[in-house]
């Protein structure tokens, strides 16, 4: 079942999004080389805690497997659920960093994707294009389109660059729990699935490899790389869907103005 919020919830979903928003702000102002991934989980873990609210992945269980950890730290070819350890961070690694936090009752969640010291040119323009693909999507989450129509934003817009997007993982439905209905992937057809709703909150998450999108989930339960260890890319928003058209959840203010065109064309 989909559950559609309120305003009221809405705005509390914001306020969780926010928490995840200010994590991955000072992530961003202080990764850097010969840091460990562990010691990005203690900060967001503090900063998470310092809002009030309660680190959602930690104690996450699927199955038999419980994620120990209050981000997920996935570096160069790991997609998604990669475990914080004691791993040190080098310069030019690509490193995605999701973050949830539960605040009053409500759940934010979002990723992006940073270059740890200096980057080239074919890591900057795979993170565009994966940033890029996310505006496409969430420009899609209005009522009266359908899953079908987000997915194939996400899929259309990576096309020219020839990556690989992700299929075997996806975005979903939020709010009082991380994952709700409905799943969101990140390829469609237009016109197919489920007609979105206004009140429907949703995680939109385009995960993109350089190479194939084909993925391989290692022994430890969580972490997922990509098949030919190509690098990988994952930009995450938690959005509301209104009558006005949709809302970022998780905005750490620098999200494309109005017209929601994301400014990033496809560079081949």
């Amino acid at each position: 079942m989909i559950v559609r919020k309120s305003r009221a919830e809405i705005e509390l979903m914001r306020l969780a999004g926010q928490v995840v928003a200010d994590v991955h702000k000072e992530i961003y102002d202080t990764i850097k080389p010969g840091m460990t991934t562990i010691e990005l989980d203690r900060r967001a873990e503090a900063r998470v805690r310092k809002a009030g609210a309660i680190p959602t992945f930690k104690g996450y269980q699927v199955g038999q497997d419980v994620f120990p950890a209050t981000l997920c730290v996935s570096i160069n070819h790991e997609i998604v659920h990669g475990i914080p350890s004691d791993r040190v961070l080098q310069n030019g690694d690509v490193v995605s960093i999701d973050c949830g936090a539960t605040l009053n009752g409500y759940v934010g969640d979002s990723a992006i994707t940073v270059v740890v010291g200096s980057s080239t040119p074919e890591i900057d323009k795979l993170l565009e294009c994966t940033r890029g693909s996310l505006y496409q999507g969430i420009d899609k989450a209005r009522p009266g389109n359908r899953i079908g129509d987000v997915g194939h934003a996400v899929e259309a817009f990576v096309a020219p660059y020839g990556y690989g997007v992700v299929e075997d993982y996806c975005g979903h439905g939020v709010g009082r729990q991380l994952h709700e209905e409905p799943q969101v992937p990140n390829y469609g057809i237009p016109g197919t699935g489920r007609r979105l709703k206004s009140g429907w909150c949703l995680a939109i998450e385009p995960m993109v490899n350089l190479g194939t999108h084909e993925t391989i989930a290692l022994d430890d339960g969580w972490t997922v790389i990509t098949a030919d260890h190509s690098l990988s890319a994952h930009f995450e928003h938690s959005i509301a869907i209104t009558d006005d058209g949709p809302i970022i959840l998780t905005s750490r203010g620098d999200d494309p103005p109005g017209d929601w065109i994301p400014g990033i064309k496809p560079v081949l």
